[in-house]
């Protein structure tokens, strides 16, 4: 006599058609604009008082302090 597997074919078919069902949000409340916490400043906001001039002259300045190839004598 042959033994045919109707119970884990019916409980794989019963796993898949439930794992559709179990679907979370993929996407955060504040994709579709619903964020209700407080707007961040920008760095030249909050530390340089809205002067954007200074602040990119300051980053611009550490950057060509870091630079390796100006720190080292040929």
């Amino acid at each position: 006599m042959k033994r045919r597997p109707t119970l884990p074919a019916a409980l794989a078919a019963a796993c898949l058609l439930l794992s559709g069902c179990l679907e979370v949000e993929q996407y955060p409340p504040w994709r579709n604009s619903q964020y209700d916490g407080k707007p961040d400043n920008l760095q030249h906001q909050a530390l340089f008082h809205h002067d954007r001039l200074a602040w990119m002259g300051t980053i611009i300045n550490r950057n060509q302090l870091q630079n390796e190839y100006n720190r080292t004598r040929p």
